[in-house]
C-alpha cells in the first residue's frame, strides 16, 4: 500500500482496518504519532488541528537526512549542558586577583570597597572579589602601604603574621625573615604565633629573625612612597644591594672596610645623586662605567 496515501488517511483520521494495519507496519509509525502528539501538546488545545501531511513529511525528510540519530541529539544536548554548567561555574567561582611588581616598579591598587594599596617593588598581592564586602582579606608577599576605608575588619595575611584593622593607614613589610608593620593612622592589630600586638598611630612592630621589637616612629608615611630608601645603622652591603635593585645595576666594590654601616637615604630617580648620598658620608668614591655597571672604592688620600 502506498505510504503517502496511508499517511494522508491517517492524518484525516479516516483509516480503514487494513489501512490502520498498514500504518502500524510503517518503520516511522511511532515517530509520526510522537510528532502529532507534540503538536497537540504545544497548541494548548486538544481540539487543535494537527499539521498537514506536507509539513510532517518535510520534517521527516529533515530527520531522515540526519538519520534520526538519537545519539547525536543526546551528544548535542550533553554539550549544551556542559557549556551551561561551565558558564555557571565561571561566573560563580571564587576569582582570585593577583597583582605583582618587578624590580623598581610600584603599583597602585583600588580594592572593591575603594580602599587603596600601594604595592612596593618585588611584591605580590592576592585577594578575592567575589565576597569582598563580607570578608576583606588579602595576602601579601613583600611590602605594601594600605589606606583602608572604614567598614568590616580588614585582614592582611603574610608568612610571618597577620595584620587586622577597621580603617586606617599602615605599611606592611614581609620579606624573608623580616616582618614589619607600621601604623600611621588609627589602630592596627598584629598577630604572630600566639601573640597579639596593638599598634596605635605613630608606632611600629618589627620581627627580624625571630627577634620582636616595638618602637615609635616620627614619619607620616613610608619613605618608599616618596621614591626614597632610608637606612639606620645598616651594613653597607645591604645598602648597595638595595641600590642595585632600585636602579637595575651591578655594583663591584673594593671597599677595604667591609663592616661599614650607613645611616641616611638615597633617591630612586637619579643614580648620580643616590651614589653621592651613600659614598660621601663614608669617604668613598664611585665611577659609573655605563648605565648598568658601577664601581665603588675607598677615597684616595
Amino acid at each position: 500500500m502506498d505510504k503517502e496515501y496511508v499517511l494522508k488517511k491517517w492524518l484525516e483520521n479516516d483509516l480503514s482496518e487494513a489501512e490502520a494495519e498498514a500504518f502500524k507496519a510503517l518503520d516511522d509509525a511511532k515517530l509520526y504519532e510522537e510528532i502529532a502528539e507534540e503538536a497537540h501538546r504545544f497548541s494548548g488545545n486538544h481540539q487543535a488541528k494537527v499539521p498537514t501531511f506536507e509539513t510532517i513529511n518535510n520534517k521527516l525528510k529533515e530527520k531522515n537526512v540526519a538519520s534520526y540519530n538519537w545519539m547525536r541529539i543526546a551528544t548535542r544536548i550533553s554539550a549544551v549542558i556542559v557549556i551551561a554548567l561551565t558558564v555557571f561555574l565561571y561566573w560563580n567561582r571564587d576569582v582570585t586577583t593577583t597583582v605583582s611588581t618587578e624590580i623598581a616598579q610600584k603599583e597602585t591598587i583600588t580594592l572593591p570597597d575603594h580602599s587603596r594599596v600601594e604595592l612596593n617593588e618585588l611584591s605580590q598581592l592576592d585577594y578575592s572579589v567575589s565576597n569582598w564586602n563580607e570578608e576583606r582579606t588579602l595576602s601579601l608577599k613583600g611590602e605594601a602601604f594600605f589606606d583602608v576605608e572604614k567598614g568590616k575588619r580588614f585582614d592582611v595575611t603574610t608568612k610571618l603574621g597577620k595584620v587586622s584593622v577597621l580603617g586606617t593607614e599602615f605599611n606592611v613589610l614581609s620579606k624573608g625573615d623580616l616582618f614589619k608593620v607600621t601604623c600611621y593612622e588609627g589602630l592596627v592589630q598584629v598577630r604572630y604565633n600566639d601573640e597579639v600586638i596593638e599598634l596605635p598611630a605613630g608606632s611600629e612592630f618589627s620581627l627580624d629573625s625571630g627577634n620582636a621589637q616595638k618602637s615609635n616612629i616620627v614619619i607620616a608615611e613610608p619613605h618608599w612612597l616618596k621614591d626614597m630608601s632610608v637606612f639606620k645603622n645598616t651594613p653597607i652591603k645591604a645598602v648597595l644591594t638595595e641600590l642595585e635593585l632600585q636602579y637595575s645595576i651591578t655594583i663591584s666594590d673594593s671597599i677595604s672596610t667591609k663592616n661599614l654601616r650607613f645611616t641616611g637615604a638615597f633617591e630612586h630617580n637619579n643614580l648620580n645623586n643616590a651614589l653621592k648620598s651613600i659614598t660621601q658620608p663614608l669617604d668613598l668614591t664611585y665611577e659609573i662605567i655605563n648605565n648598568k655597571e658601577v664601581t665603588i672604592q675607598n677615597a684616595k688620600n
